[in-house]
C-alpha cells in the first residue's frame, strides 16, 4: 500500500497527530534507557522509547566516555613511542596531527554505535522507536513531542542524561567544555582544564601526552574527591612528576577574557592571590546537571531539586507512576550505574516490585597514566563504619609483569572486615587498574573471603596477580591485629 493510499495525504505532508497508548514510556535512549526498555519488553509491556536527538547511545558513546577512551588510547601510544628507544627501537617523534586524531576519535565513535545498534536491538524486542523531538509532560500520563504527535502511557521512565555546564562568570562563553573538545580547530599549545573530577583528570592526562602544557585547577582540596585518599595522592604525584600545574583548594574562577594576542585570559584566585594566566583553550569540566529543564514535570506534579529528580531506593520521583534513571536522578553519573538502575527500574515498574541496586558493586575508574579505579567503601569509609576494618596495600613495584612492562608506579589498596570475611572496597592505581579492580568485584559480588581469594591462582605473569598479593597481605594484617580486634 502506498503511503497515499495509507495516510491520505501527500508522502511530504506532515503526520497528523496520533494519540498511542503503552504500558511504558521511557524518555531518552541512553544506557538508561535503553536497559530499561528493553527488560520492560522482556516482561511483557508495550514500550515506547522516545528520544528527540538523531543519534541513539547518549552523551557517552557519542561525545563523552567513548571519544575519551579513544583519546586515551591514541595518548598512550604516544606515551609508548616515547619509550620505544629503550627497547631498542628507533622512532623519530612527531607532533599529534590533531585532524587525523579527531577523524580517528569520530570513526570509533560510529563503530561503537554500530555494535550497540539499539534501533535494531529496540525493533527485535518489539519496542516502539520516536525520534519526533522533545518530549514534555502534558499530564502525568500524557507525553506530547514536538511534532504534535502525543503518546500516552500508564508508566513513565524518565532516562534524560545530563549536560555540562558553564560556570556563570563572565566570559564564559570563551570556554570549552568536554563533550565538545573535538571541535577546537587546533591541538592547544597551553590548556587550562576547570574541574578535577573523572572528565577534568581524563583530559588533562590527553592533552599533557599530546604535548600540551597543561593546568588542572579545582576548588576542592584535591582531585578525585570521591575516590580513596591515598589513589588522590598518586595519581595526583604522576601528574605534577609528568609537568601537569595542579592546583587544588583554589579560591575561584572569576572570569574569561580575550588577551591581546588572541588567547583566553584565564582570572582565578588561590591563598597567593590573583591570577591572570593565558590559554590557548580553557576547558570547563565543572558539573553534569541532569537534563530535566523543559520536559514538563511541572504539568505531571514531579519535584525536582538541584536540577535533578528525587527518587526513593526504587527509583520512584513523589508521582509513584513515573520513574526517573539514571543522570536524571542525580545519583551516579556512571554508565554502568545508569544500565543497573534501568533494569531494576523497568522491573519496579512492570512488576509493581521493589527491586534496588547494589550500588556497593559498581566500579569506576580513569584510563589516566597512571590508570585509577575503585569499587566499595573507601578507607575513610570503611573507619568511619568500623574502626577495627583490616586494609593492606600490594604495591605495583613488586609485581612482575609491572616490572616487565617498566609499569612499576602504583598499588592495589584492599579492605575487609575485621573477620575477614567479607572484602568492604578496592582501590587501585597503576597500569590496568580498571580491569585489576572489575577482577575484586566479580569476588566481592560472589561473596569471597579474603582467605578464598588469597588461595586463588593468577595466570603468571599478569597484573591481576596482584589481587592474590593484597589478599596474602590482608590474611597477615589481621594476623598481626591485637587478638581483640579480630
Amino acid at each position: 500500500m502506498s503511503s497515499i493510499a495509507a495516510t491520505g495525504t501527500a508522502p511530504d505532508a506532515a503526520p497528523a497527530p496520533l494519540d498511542e497508548r503503552f504500558d511504558v514510556a521511557v524518555i531518552g535512549a541512553g544506557p538508561a534507557g535503553t536497559a530499561a526498555a528493553i527488560r520492560a519488553a522482556e516482561l511483557g509491556a508495550r514500550v515506547v522509547v522516545l528520544e528527540s536527538s538523531e543519534r541513539l547511545g547518549g552523551t557517552c558513546v557519542n561525545t563523552g566516555c567513548v571519544p575519551t577512551r579513544v583519546f586515551a588510547k591514541t595518548a598512550r601510544l604516544m606515551r609508548d613511542v616515547r619509550a620505544a628507544s629503550a627497547y631498542g627501537i628507533t622512532t623519530h617523534s612527531e607532533p599529534i596531527d590533531w585532524p587525523a586524531t579527531v577523524a580517528r576519535v569520530h570513526e570509533r565513535v560510529g563503530a561503537v554505535r554500530g555494535i550497540k545498534a539499539e534501533a535494531r536491538r529496540f525493533e527485535e524486542a518489539g519496542i516502539t522507536l520516536i525520534q519526533d523531538g522533545r518530549a514534555r509532560f502534558a499530564d502525568p500520563h500524557t507525553l506530547l513531542l514536538d511534532s504534535g504527535r502525543r503518546v500516552e502511557a500508564s508508566t513513565i521512565l524518565v532516562c534524560v542524561g545530563g549536560h555540562s555546564r558553564l560556570l556563570p562568570i563572565p566570559g564564559a562563553e570563551l570556554a570549552t567544555v568536554p563533550e565538545h573538545v573535538l571541535d577546537l580547530p587546533a591541538l592547544p599549545r597551553r590548556v587550562a582544564i576547570i574541574g578535577a573530577g573523572n572528565t577534568g583528570v581524563q583530559l588533562a592526562t590527553v592533552f599533557d601526552s599530546f604535548g600540551a602544557e597543561v593546568t588542572l585547577l579545582d576548588l576542592a582540596p584535591r582531585i578525585l574527591m570521591p575516590s580513596d585518599a591515598d589513589v588522590a595522592a598518586a595519581v595526583t604525584a604522576s601528574f605534577i612528576a609528568q609537568g601537569i600545574d595542579v592546583r587544588t583548594g583554589i579560591a575561584g574562577v572569576s572570569s574569561l577574557a580575550r588577551g591581546d594576542d588572541g588567547g583566553i585570559v584565564l582570572t582565578w584566585s588561590d591563598g597567593g592571590g590573583e591570577h591572570h594566566d593565558s590559554f590557548d583553550a580553557v576547558v570547563m569540566a565543572t558539573g553534569w546537571p541532569a537534563d530535566v529543564e523543559d520536559l514538563g514535570l511541572e504539568n505531571a506534579g514531579v519535584e525536582v531539586t538541584r536540577s535533578s529528580i528525587p527518587v526513593d531506593r526504587y527509583f520512584r520521583s513523589n508521582v509513584p507512576h513515573i520513574f526517573a534513571v539514571g543522570d536524571a536522578n542525580g545519583r551516579d553519573m556512571l554508565v554502568q550505574a545508569a544500565q543497573f538502575e534501568g533494569e531494576a527500574a523497568a522491573e519496579n515498574a512492570v512488576l509493581d516490585a521493589n527491586r534496588r541496586t547494589p550500588h556497593h558493586l559498581l566500579p569506576a575508574g580513569g584510563f589516566t597514566d597512571p590508570d585509577y579505579a575503585g569499587v566499595g567503601l573507601t578507607e575513610e569509609q570503611a573507619r568511619g563504619r568500623d574502626a577495627r576494618c583490616i586494609v593492606a596495600t600490594a604495591r605495583y613495584s613488586d609485581l612482575e609483569r609491572a616490572v616487565i612492562d617498566d609499569r612499576g608506579i602504583g598499588f592495589l589498596k584492599l579492605i575487609a572486615d575485621n573477620r575477614r570475611e567479607l572484602i568492604l572496597g578496592a582501590h587501585a592505581v597503576g597500569e590496568n587498574a580498571v580491569e585489576v579492580i572489575q577482577s575484586v568485584t566479580t569476588a566481592m559480588a560472589a561473596g569471597i573471603d579474603v582467605a578464598t581469594l588469597a588461595g586463588v591462582k593468577f595466570a603468571y605473569p599478569t597484573y591481576s596477580a596482584i589481587i592474590g598479593n593484597a589478599a596474602r597481605a590482608l590474611l597477615r594484617a589481621g594476623a598481626a591485629a591485637p587478638s581483640g580486634e579480630h
